[in-house]
């Protein structure tokens, strides 16, 4: 992928336009834990939740469908990430209920951190054991652990064909799940910068988020590994797609820089939300969605850094042992036509995988047809990057590197 962003003035005007004013978040501040209990994200935490000796076999942990004499469904996602799931007549948890005779427990932001959720379900999955949930939503790069693992079902793609149908082609086939498997997209979502326009001028690049001497104190960053990083990547001239431990290592001694200079005020979750409301900063690291729906636009601005974006993906995930997986697919094959995937996505302003929504989404949200946050362009994708698939040293060095910056 290119390296740089666009920056012409039409993509940026684009970019930072207004979307919902209401609304809750896809991702969630992990409340009560701190950057101390952050820290301690170390090797021995992690391999206490992790994956040493946590992995199934192929066919050695098998549950019976009951789909066809229970119809439910145990529905675990990140908060604010559905229409309001109980609005009678205007939801599309509702209308799907009502077409299937299948009963949703919906809960809402059962999951609000990859690795905390990770270790919330890791001792069931990795003793064959129910997790209590049917169908969970994890970004790409856990699901991809997840998959490694051996802990989740394999879906049947005859029973829900509007998935293979309408899924967008840049989706299709990851490296980790390259036939989909084990995982369809619920959202995808872009990380860059926002900033408020009556506090400071225009902040277009995550070198000038770090630099400035005007943004000093004055700017937050994610407590996210990997959306981090990855600028960090990016500053130092390193692919964060493709890089050496060296390479990493180098983009830590400059964020640490940064951290020591007074340059970051603190690394955050979603709480970056309530320090540009109260004007404590004026800049920071943020994610597309919720800046549209927690600051609902306006003075506050959302771009795509100069050197590029990051881009991810959030996805369904069946686990082993869940008991309704038939009921789980037709919901997937429901979510995956394009006036349902339309109606969800002029809610959550985020990128929607289902072909055909653009052209449906009118009916619910006319400013939302030429959404860039919704159905980016191609000149937009190009400069979005993923970040490198990790192995498990790898990522428990790399983490545990970034949560001591954080701790220090």
């Amino acid at each position: 992928m290119a390296s740089r962003s666009p920056s012409d003035a039409t993509t940026r005007r684009l970019l930072s336009g207004l979307g919902p004013s209401s609304g809750l978040s896809r991702r969630s501040l992990l409340r009560g834990a701190g950057i101390g209990a952050l820290a301690l994200s170390s090797p021995a935490l992690l391999d206490a939740c992790g994956t040493k000796g946590a992995k199934v076999s192929a066919g050695s942990c098998v549950s019976k469908d009951l789909s066809s004499t229970q119809k439910t469904i145990v529905f675990s996602n990140w908060i604010g990430y559905i229409d309001p799931a109980k609005a009678k007549d205007t939801s599309t948890l509702e209308k799907f209920q009502q077409e299937t005779g299948i009963k949703v427990d919906y809960r809402n932001g059962d999951v609000n951190d990859n690795e905390q959720f990770f270790a919330k379900v890791s001792p069931q999955l990795q003793d064959c054991k129910s997790t209590g949930r049917d169908v969970f939503v994890l970004t790409d790069w856990m699901a991809a652990r997840m998959v490694d693992l051996g802990w989740l079902q394999k879906l049947d793609h005859s029973k829900m064909p509007n998935v293979d149908a309408n899924l967008i082609d840049s989706l299709k086939s990851p490296d980790w799940d390259p036939h989909r498997d084990y995982s369809v997209p619920w959202q995808s979502g872009m990380t860059g910068i926002c900033y408020n326009s009556d506090l400071t001028d225009p902040v277009t690049s995550f070198k000038d988020l770090l630099t400035r001497p005007d943004l000093k104190g004055k700017i937050e960053l994610l407590t996210e590994m990997r959306d981090t990083m990855l600028f960090m990547l990016l500053l130092q001239d390193s692919d964060p797609g493709d890089f050496t431990a060296d390479e990493f290592s180098s983009a830590i001694s400059a964020l640490q820089k940064y951290v020591n200079n007074g340059q970051v005020r603190r690394f955050t979750g979603n709480d970056y939300v309530d320090d540009m409301k109260s004007g404590d900063i004026v800049a920071c690291e943020a994610w597309s969605g919720d800046v549209i729906n927690l600051l609902g636009g306006g003075k506050y601005k959302w771009v795509p850094p100069d050197e590029g974006f990051a881009i991810w993906t959030d996805n369904m995930l069946v686990p082993n042992m869940a008991e309704h997986k038939t009921n789980v697919e037709t919901m997937m094959n429901f979510y995956y036509d394009p006036v349902n995937a339309a109606k969800l996505a002029a809610w959550n302003y985020y990128f929607c995988p289902v072909k055909g929504a653009q052209q449906q989404i009118g009916q619910f949200d006319k400013s939302a047809v030429h959404s860039e946050f919704i159905f980016p362009s191609q000149k937009i994708l190009q400069n979005g990057h993923a970040f490198m698939s990790l192995d498990q040293k790898s990522e428990q060095s790399y983490q545990t590197q970034f949560n001591e910056v954080m701790g220090g």
